[in-house]
């Protein structure tokens, strides 16, 4: 029998920070598609649509008119999940149907004024600009809520109804099921091995280099080893820091430029504005702030759908919906493809 290739062979992996295993079947990728193939992105974008409310000046379905903003622009989302106010659910008569409190607030954040930009195509300046909010918003909301979970769905593909460059922020009053596991999994990790999980996890990237995307004086950017979507990274720093509004000046430059340069590689792959589904997720806020939160270690997640070409994607469903999540390419291989690609933007490299 033929000895094991990590490329060739199917295998488990553990993702020690969800406590989940992942399939990985690198053989499947020689198989010819036949399945349902995506429209592809519209590209044409007005800078500025008299019909979008997320543009300056114009009006929103609740009636509210935004100003004529030239840099970032943050505002109550006009149709929030989550209400600061309202009745709390009384007790449960049995433990099969348990209720309890869910209030909070969610904001919207524009990150530049027109709408044919992305955040590839924005300056490390403006990007910084965008890094300087999150940071604002999570001091602000984390004074008060247990949770602030900052997210960017880009792409209708990633169901993404405004193409205007955006993000949301959902602020919580209860801790969500995803930081749920982690704070559980990073707090069993620092117990046992006295250093914080992610912490260890980069050092030991950085002395394997296989999965290396993007690196620089302060962060690191990998395929991470337990990727469940084609061309999943996580964004990690290389010291050690709760949240995001722990960075140091430099700390956020350097986050900016790593930013631009992974989502330039990304709309580089298939040259288009690569959609995905991306959050940050620190220490919780609110009453945690006076608990040791050493085991936490700040990261950012990108989930982008894209597999084999710019109208191909990767579905969970079936087996990833009633097993466990599977994947074809490996995190290797896709760390390479990333890797080799140029961190010029191909709409600045035509122009240039």
């Amino acid at each position: 029998m033929a000895s094991f290739d990590a490329n060739e062979h199917q295998h488990n992996r553990y993702n020690p920070l969800k406590d989940e295993w992942v399939l990985v079947s690198p053989h499947r990728m020689k198989r010819p598609w036949s399945g349902q193939v995506e429209k592809p992105p519209i590209e044409n974008i007005p800078r500025h649509d008299p019909k979008n409310p997320l543009c300056p000046g114009n009006t929103r379905p609740n009636g509210k008119v935004n100003p004529n903003y030239e840099s970032t622009f943050t505002f109550d989302n006009d149709f929030p999940a989550l209400l600061q106010e309202g009745p709390a659910p009384g007790p449960s008569d049995h433990p099969l149907f348990k209720a309890s409190p869910a209030n909070g607030t969610c904001q919207v954040v524009c990150f530049h004024p027109w709408s044919d930009i992305t955040l590839p195509l924005m300056s490390i300046k403006e990007i910084r600009t965008v890094i300087d909010k999150w940071a604002e918003l999570m001091v602000d909301l984390g004074k008060k809520y247990t949770w602030v979970q900052i997210f960017e769905n880009r792409g209708a593909i990633m169901g993404c109804s405004n193409p205007h460059p955006h993000c949301q922020v959902w602020a919580s009053s209860f801790l969500p099921n995803e930081p749920r596991v982690k704070d559980r999994t990073q707090r069993e990790y620092y117990t046992k091995h006295g250093t914080p999980m992610l912490v260890e996890y980069a050092k030991m990237e950085v002395q394997k280099k296989d999965r290396i995307v993007l690196a620089n004086a302060d962060w690191l950017c990998v395929v991470p080893y337990w990727a469940v979507w084609p061309y999943e990274t996580l964004v990690l720093p290389l010291r050690h820091i709760l949240r995001l509004q722990d960075l140091t000046d430099d700390e956020k430059n350097s986050l900016a430029d790593i930013m631009k340069r992974l989502l330039t590689k990304y709309d580089n792959m298939f040259q288009v504005s690569f959609p995905y589904s991306m959050g940050w997720h620190g220490a919780p806020t609110g009453e945690h702030y006076n608990e040791d939160q050493s085991h936490w270690q700040l990261h950012a997640m990108y989930y982008p759908p894209l597999l084999r070409s710019a109208t191909v994607k990767k579905f969970m469903v079936g087996y990833e919906m009633l097993a466990t999540s599977q994947r074809d390419l490996t995190a290797e291989q896709a760390a390479e493809k990333l890797r080799n690609l140029p961190d010029v933007h191909y709409k600045q490299a035509e122009t240039s």
